[in-house]
């Protein structure tokens, strides 16, 4: 089998870079293009793997991104074969009621109207290739966290838009998936930078999972995630599941 080309966004740190990694080493490597606004771990897989990738640097709240990246892909491989849209931020941290809506509409510009044009961008490709999208989505997409409001309603909205998705391009998988509380730089941002914008009871949730050292380890979720971009069956196109899902059994090994 040919190697297969996946773009990874939010691919310069915890899960977007676990999952290139995994891809480019995979038992067979495959062409990556990897795309995040940090250039310099971009450029060191780049220089460790050289013609397997290429770079896309910038700011996901720019949507010319997507067509560069798929173009990128398209031009340097010949082909796209599947995305793993991992990017996504925090954004503003509060209760609704003090809730700014530039803020809001930031957050949603990065973490749901990037995937409209990453997604518009790549379909062409992905109908001829029968190709896959990954969306790393969150348990505070289906749970009420208080103080959450962008962040769990952008990955709802994430949800709903994989759903469509699914029903709309039958040559298209499309599977949002929940890795659960990683042990990533997300987490030491809720932990460390949020202690007085979060709410402590929810709050002390996170500090209690990582002092008693239940995160994670990035790898688990990320290699399901590599391995459901190169071959997830279209049975499961539109679904959310959770990494570790008995559904998705034979992707956990």
């Amino acid at each position: 089998m040919a190697p297969k080309t996946i773009i990874v966004t939010g691919a310069s740190r915890g899960i977007g870079l676990c999952i290139a990694e995994y891809l480019l080493t995979a038992p067979q490597s495959h062409n990556v293009v990897v795309v995040a606004r940090s250039l310099e771990p971009l450029q060191k897989l780049k220089e460790k793997y050289n013609k397997q990738v290429e770079v896309v640097n910038g700011d996901l709240a720019d949507f010319s991104l997507a067509q560069k990246a798929v173009d990128t892909a398209i031009k340097s491989f010949g082909q796209l074969d599947g995305m793993v849209l991992n990017h996504g931020v925090l954004g503003q941290v509060g209760k609704i009621a003090i809730a700014n809506t530039d803020e809001w509409r930031q957050g949603f510009d990065v973490n749901f109207f990037s995937l409209v044009a990453f997604a518009q961008a790549a379909l062409p490709a992905l109908r001829q290739s029968k190709g896959k999208i990954i969306f790393t989505s969150s348990g505070a997409s289906v749970k009420g966290y208080r103080g959450w409001g962008l962040y769990g309603a952008s990955k709802a909205a994430m949800n709903h838009f994989a759903l469509t998705l699914g029903a709309e391009e039958p040559d298209v998988t499309s599977i949002s998936i929940r890795p659960g509380m990683v042990d990533t730089n997300m987490q030491r941002e809720i932990r460390e930078d949020h202690t007085t914008t979060m709410d402590a009871e929810f709050h002390a949730i996170f500090t209690g999972v990582h002092r008693d050292g239940k995160l994670l380890r990035v790898e688990q979720p990320s290699h399901v995630m590599a391995k459901l971009v190169l071959d997830a069956p279209k049975e499961l196109s539109g679904k959310f599941l959770s990494w570790d899902d008995k559904e998705i059994e034979g992707f956990q090994t």
